[in-house]
């Protein structure tokens, strides 16, 4: 059967003061839908309508936000969230899925996907997804990531260098070559002029026992403690294994841990008999617009703008102004710009950033130094 979960679990440091450790990015309500503001969360879980039922979807968070997700999504039961005693990196997210999907359903087919997307056209999306699941169901040895098609030389994402296609895809399904970490501008450059990359945007398909196996395979300490705690899923041990066995659990990417050394192992046994049986790393390329909310000159690309490219969520005001962003979270308060250029002015009931445009990704010093009650 085909599930899906999405890793919900992202502190975002880089949106407060909006996003905070009692409401993370994910959960905040500040995405407009019509009259409606939403959260990126429930977007993610409204964008797979029609390609796993809702009762297959599970949501991987840290366990203090089970209560206000099942607030949000109220048609989401107890059991579908996964609530991690504290977040260990997104290897032990996915092995937390794979080893309690396994123990429900050995034949378990999902998707990994994220809370901090905004993916359009959601039906292409969807049909592409589908595509991954094809190939997996085809063959449960391939580990399937999905790589974006690139719109500019960016440094700040990771990259997928795509092989040969692979049959029976669409001219969509490739083999991975090989990952590269946030490149210097000058291979970025490179990478999108070869017209062979692109993004890596962190989702994936594959077999929950497959990747319990690469898991095995390159990652024994965490199979060993996940394995531990698939065996006391269900029971009345539950939740003391889980609290005692994740903690302990090493942090690591996925893509550190599993992907990039399944991948090198894939070159290494290309041609030989050895690679039936190998697992085979695989990429369905995306060609859709796909924005990564992380920061807050990304959420600006959610804001209509003005004539001198000003964008204003809630109450706000600019005059003289031109490039920037007031978001005001406050009914009955007013945010007025006068002569700002580049900036991002952010209110919320307990603080305000002010801060140029292009000291965003700096903001993680900032929120380094804040008092814990305001973090």
């Amino acid at each position: 059967m085909r599930y899906a979960m999405i890793m919900a679990g992202g502190a975002g440091t880089r949106l407060w003061p909006m996003s905070r450790k009692t409401q993370p990015k994910q959960l905040v309500p500040f995405i407009d839908r019509g009259e409606e503001r939403v959260s990126l969360l429930r977007i993610a879980v409204d964008r797979l309508e029609g390609l796993v039922p809702r009762e297959h979807v599970y949501i991987c968070t840290n366990e203090r936000y089970r209560d206000e997700i099942k607030a949000s999504i109220p048609d989401l039961k107890d059991e579908q969230i996964l609530g991690e005693p504290e977040g260990r990196d997104t290897v032990n997210a996915v092995g937390f899925g794979a080893a309690v999907l396994q123990k429900l359903d050995p034949d378990a087919v999902f998707a990994v996907l994220t809370a901090d997307h905004l993916i359009e056209p959601e039906d292409e999306f969807r049909r592409l997804i589908a595509i991954g699941f094809d190939m997996v169901e085809a063959d449960r040895n391939r580990l399937v990531t999905f790589s974006i098609k690139p719109t500019f030389p960016s440094t700040g994402f990771g990259y997928v260098e795509r092989g040969a296609p692979l049959e029976k895809t669409d001219n969509l399904g490739f083999r991975v070559e090989r990952f590269v970490e946030k490149p210097s501008a000058e291979k970025a450059q490179a990478y999108i002029e070869s017209g062979a990359f692109g993004w890596n945007s962190g989702m994936f398909v594959w077999s929950a026992a497959t990747i319990m196996g690469c898991l095995e395979r390159y990652k024994p300490e965490s199979h060993r403690g996940l394995a531990e705690i698939a065996a006391a899923w269900g029971t009345d041990e539950q939740t003391a294994v889980l609290n005692r066995v994740y903690p302990e659990l090493s942090k690591i990417s996925v893509d550190y841990a599993i992907m990039e050394p399944a991948t090198r192992e894939q070159s290494r046994t290309a041609g030989r008999q050895s690679e039936v049986e190998s697992v085979k790393v695989c990429t369905v390329l995306m060609d859709l617009t796909w924005l990564d909310v992380g920061s807050w000159p990304s959420y600006a690309e959610t804001l209509d703008a003005d004539g001198s490219g000003n964008r204003i969520s809630g109450e706000g005001l600019v005059h003289e102004s031109s490039r920037s962003m007031i978001v005001n979270a406050e009914k009955g308060h007013i945010v007025a710009a006068l002569g700002c250029d580049d900036m991002i002015i952010v209110h919320t009931e307990r603080a305000t950033l002010v801060m140029p445009r292009s000291k965003a990704e700096q903001l993680k010093l900032l929120h380094a130094k804040l008092p814990e009650e305001l973090k």
